[in-house]
Formats: C-alpha cells, structure tokens, sequence
C-alpha cells in the first residue's frame, strides 16, 4: 500500500526534479539537519498536488529568487497551520528559473509534538533559531522566514492582512551575512484557516502557542497568491534604530505585495 502510494506522489517529474536541486546528502541520505530526500519527494509530490489543484496558486516573480547562493525568503503569516510556508516551498522547488530547497525556519512549539519534529526536519525544516539560521546562511541555503512568528500565524480572522510586529533579528541575519531578502505577499492563506476566537487561558494551561476556534479542522480551499519581490539588499546598521528602519523598509514592501495579491484575486475559493 505504502509503495503505491509513493509510486503516485513520487512520479519521474517529481525524481528529476529533486535530482536537480543542489543538496549534498551523506550516505544514509540525510544532510547535517535532518533533511533526507526521499521524505522530501514524498511530501513535494503531495504538496505539488495541493499547489495545483486544491489551494490553485497562482506565483509571479519567482525570477526574483537566486537560483544559487544564500537568500532569506521573507513572508507574511497566517492560517493557523504553516500552509503559507508548505506553499512558499513548493514555489521555490518547483522554480523554473532554478530550482531551491527552501529552509523554513519552524516554531519551537512544533517539535515537542511526537514525531512532528523529526518529519519537518526530514522535509528540510530547522528550528527558528538565529544561530542555526546563521550556519546556513554561512552554507549559503536559502531560508523562508515569517518575522511575525506565532503573532502572525495566531492572529484573529478581522486582523486578516494586517502585518503584526516584526523582531529584528532577521534584518540582523542579512545585514551580518550579505544575504538579499527576497520579501514575498502571500495572500489566500488567511482564508484557509480562519480564526474568530483564540482560547487563551486554555491554550497556556496546555502549553500550547494558542487554541483558536475555527470553522473548519482542515484547511479551506482558498485561491492563494504568491507575489516575489526583487531581492533587498542591506548593509550594517550603525544602530538598532537603523535596523528597525530597514525592517519597515521590508514590511512596507511586504504589504505592496499583498495588495497585489488582494488586487488580483476575484473569489476567496
């Protein structure tokens, strides 16, 4: 059972595909954090199948991603469950211009849950850590990052595309590595998963991030659109202010490219 499945999700397009991307494995086919490349054919074959034909993406400037070299690959959030950076990846695997595996810095909480955290790394996923950041920036990946964190992927259905607070440790990231930002308007990911309610009181007694209500357990089929911005370039900040200025910088083009999005889209499903 479990091989025809894979013999479905895992088509030849789909082998010459991850054959094309530059991703140095050892023997047991892992790289150093866990990504191994027959779970990631696995998971691209299903997700390609969602990108297509159940969230319908639709991408524009994905000439804007460096084919080769270090990129951080910066995003809205929202939707509860991280589709937005399932769709993000997709994107950038499946790039026509070159072909990336794309990083997506994970949320601490995820790898306390059983076995989730091994899986996320095997699809080439890492904790969202500035030092593990750091490193791969230094092995010149390319990294997707929501700067919003659980603010942006928590946040209530009437907040819906309204940036929520950025840290500035990415800017930070960039500017210490000479890596461009790649900033990228993500809309339809808040329609897949609406929220109306946040449980909080219950959401600390278990531990968790934050316990929304929502219509639906599984993810909604909205239209998403994918808006890749030219490639943002910044030098050191004297100070912590100038840092904060870049990121406004960032945000600012971050929310020209949603409204791209929101312009271009006529239905939410």
């Amino acid at each position: 059972m479990k091989q025809r499945i894979a013999a479905k999700l895992v088509t030849a397009d789909i082998e010459a595909l991850v054959a094309s991307i530059p991703k140095p494995v050892g023997s047991f086919g892992y790289d150093p954090w866990g990504y191994n490349e027959d779970t990631f054919k696995l998971a691209l074959g299903a997700a390609k199948r969602l990108y297509d034909h159940y969230f319908r993406v639709t991408a524009h400037g994905l000439e804007n991603i460096p084919s080769a070299g270090r990129v951080l690959i910066v995003g809205n959030h929202s939707g509860q469950l991280p589709m937005d950076g399932v769709l993000v990846g997709v994107a950038a695997a499946t790039n026509p211009h070159g072909p990336r595996l794309a990083r997506a810095m994970i949320e601490r909480f995820f790898p306390t849950v059983p076995w989730l955290g091994n899986f996320l790394n095997a699809l080439g996923g890492v904790i969202g850590d500035p030092v593990n950041c750091s490193k791969m920036l230094d092995m010149d990946e390319a990294i997707i990052v929501y700067p919003e964190g659980i603010r942006g992927s928590g946040k209530l259905y009437r907040k819906r595309y309204q940036l929520q607070r950025f840290g500035n440790g990415f800017m930070h990231l960039a500017m210490n590595h000479h890596a461009p930002i790649v900033p990228v308007g993500i809309v339809g990911c808040e329609e897949t998963m609406p929220a109306v309610i946040n449980l909080a009181p219950i959401a600390k007694l278990l531990g968790l991030p934050y316990l929304p209500i929502v219509p639906s357990l599984l993810p909604l089929p909205a239209r998403v659109y994918l808006n890749f911005g030219k490639p943002m370039h910044f030098s050191p900040a004297a100070s912590e202010a100038e840092v904060t200025e870049q990121v406004e910088t960032v945000k600012t083009e971050l929310r020209r490219l949603m409204q791209l999005g929101l312009d271009e889209r006529t239905s939410l499903y």
